[in-house]
């Protein structure tokens, strides 16, 4: 049962992350589930332990919710940074 929160969860986070960066038309569900998982995954290596807050991946709460947020976001950026240069 906790796999599947885990992807639902993921999805949501990734699905806001490309609200916010404005790529929601460009990804699909998978993606987005993707996105939020290796967002939380980025977050709990980089910002969770500047805040002391865990990931989704370590428990849900809104701090947790918050910190893969931004992770997912910071993946998103990182992503558009390179994208740029491609053409397209």
């Amino acid at each position: 049962m906790g796999i599947i929160i885990w992807l639902i969860i993921g999805g949501v986070v990734g699905w806001l992350a490309s609200i916010i960066m404005r790529r929601d038309a460009q990804q699909g569900i998978l993606l987005n589930i993707v996105v939020g998982i290796v967002g939380a995954i980025l977050a709990g290596w980089l910002i969770s332990p500047l805040v002391g807050i865990g990931t989704i991946n370590t428990g849900l709460s809104l701090g947790s919710f918050l910190v893969s947020l931004l992770g997912a976001v910071i993946l998103l950026a990182i992503v558009n940074l390179f994208r740029r240069g491609a053409p397209r």
